[in-house]
């Protein structure tokens, strides 16, 4: 087991009713900018639930953060903070609000060009507090302190954290899943699933606690699934779905182990260029990943084979075939499209674009080993066509 460091912050209120405990969380005093997205908590009762734990608050409200948040609509968030002298935030949403509002809080104080905090890898140490109530379980932002945005002008889609952008505190009510789309929620399950991959199918670590906690959430969310899928108003469904993505990110799974995000620093080039759902290119970039280093991620592939969907027969290889062929089938089966050319026709030259993209980005070497070079992201771009 590799040494390690943990410290988590964030509070977690969890399970029904919820949401009115905030006012216990936020500063009597506190001025908020509440940050959303289209507007869909207005429609399943959470807007009216915060709006009333808010009473006594001076209140501001910013809506129209995106599935992929945009610097460009996040800048107008931090003018707000700045000219209004806010200082509090409340980010009631998804992974993609929770991520806006990260930026948000670390930009507002932030001395030069605030995109150089993701285009130059600044570590936040400190930000504007914040707060959340999570309506969409999918990416963990709720209790960690990473995000992703993406800049409009120059289709880029860069990632940024540090310990200053961990929540003070999270809610997260499984009642609100009810009212979820199916389209939401399938990519929820997903990009918790390669949350799991990306820190588990790496190398042995000897690491034996974490590869159970990791197995774990695997097994939960294959389990879960079908039943959040076929009815999202299963509350013991949707309360174990919830806890599993918050879990798949929160650092806990990621100590002592190496990891790779390989398939989430191609996945996010593909939304930039295309628009394609986050889970979904995760979803196609992933098992070529683990065919084109097949060699590197054998042993773990294998154990993955066994221990979660019991492929017992076989040598260490043909385990290992055998489990990523089985995850495959089993994306299918929640009508989940593996390859690029399923999402758009205008892929040939994908591959070499990306590969630009890294080279130019200076990154050389992805993955565990760091031997993901931008020649293999493009061989990988190029399997998934």
């Amino acid at each position: 087991m590799l040494n390690f460091e943990l410290q988590n912050p964030t509070k977690i209120l969890f399970g029904k009713g919820q949401i009115a405990n905030i006012a216990i969380e936020i500063p009597a005093n506190a001025r908020v900018l509440m940050t959303y997205g289209g507007g869909s908590i207005k429609t399943n009762g959470v807007y009216e639930q915060v709006i009333e734990a808010l009473k006594g608050h001076e209140v501001v409200e910013f809506s129209g953060i995106e599935p992929n948040p945009t610097y460009e609509t996040l800048m107008k968030a931090v003018e707000i903070i700045r000219t209004q002298k806010l200082d509090y935030v409340l980010a009631v949403g998804g992974g993609s609000v929770i991520d806006g509002t990260k930026f948000i809080v670390a930009a507002v104080d932030f001395e030069g060009e605030p995109w150089d905090i993701l285009a130059k890898s600044i570590r936040t140490t400190q930000a504007m507090p914040f707060g959340t109530v999570l309506t969409l379980p999918a990416t963990g932002s709720e209790m960690n302190s990473g995000a992703v945005v993406t800049r409009v002008a120059t289709q880029e889609k860069l990632s940024m954290g540090g310990p200053g952008l961990f929540p003070k505190f999270s809610v997260l009510d499984p009642e609100v899943i009810k009212s979820i789309p199916v389209r939401q929620l399938r990519n929820g399950i997903v990009d918790a699933y390669t949350h799991v991959l990306e820190q588990y199918m790496t190398y042995p670590a000897n690491a034996w606690l974490q590869d159970r906690f990791a197995e774990s959430i695997l097994q939960t969310l294959i389990e879960v699934a079908p039943k959040i899928l076929a009815d999202p108003s299963n509350y013991e469904a949707a309360a174990n779905f919830m806890w599993s993505c918050t879990m798949a990110l929160n650092g806990l799974i990621q100590k002592g182990v190496p990891t790779d995000w390989a398939t989430h620093m191609i996945g996010h080039e593909l939304t930039a260029l295309y628009n394609i759902d986050h889970a979904m290119t995760l979803a196609i970039i992933f098992p070529n990943l683990y065919r084109n280093r097949f060699d590197n991620k054998k042993e773990k592939l294998a154990q993955y084979g066994e221990r979660v969907w019991n492929i017992t027969e076989g040598s260490i290889e043909e385990k290992a075939n055998a489990a990523i062929e089985r995850t495959v089938a089993w994306l299918h089966e929640l009508g989940v499209k593996t390859r690029l050319s399923e999402y758009t026709s205008d892929y040939a030259h994908t591959g070499e674009f990306i590969e630009k993209r890294f080279t130019e980005r200076g990154w050389k070497g992805l993955g565990e080993r760091r031997d993901i070079t931008p020649e293999v992201v493009k061989e990988i771009v190029e399997m998934s066509y």
